[in-house]
C-alpha cells in the first residue's frame, strides 16, 4: 500500500513539474523536489523499490532543472 501512495506521489509531482519546465517558472522545483523526497521516505518504508525509485528519479529531475537553471530560472 505505501508503495502505491510513493508511486503516486511521484506522479502528481511529475505532473507539477511540467510547467517547472518553462523558462521562469523554475523556482517551483524548490517546492517540489522536497515532495518527491517525501514521496521517496514513503517508499523506503514499503517492502518494494518501485514507488521509491520513481520519486527519486522525479527528484533527481528536478535538481538537474534547478542545476541547470542557476537556482531561479
Amino acid at each position: 500500500m505505501l508503495n502505491i501512495l510513493s508511486g503516486l506521489i511521484g506522479l502528481v509531482t511529475l505532473i507539477l513539474m511540467i510547467p517547472a519546465v518553462i523558462p521562469l517558472l523554475g523556482a517551483l522545483n524548490w517546492l517540489l523536489v522536497p515532495i518527491a523526497l517525501f514521496g521517496a521516505v514513503i517508499g523506503m518504508i514499503s517492502s518494494k523499490n518501485g514507488g521509491r525509485n520513481f520519486c527519486l528519479i522525479v527528484a533527481a529531475f528536478g535538481a538537474l532543472r534547478l542545476f541547470i537553471g542557476g537556482g531561479l530560472i
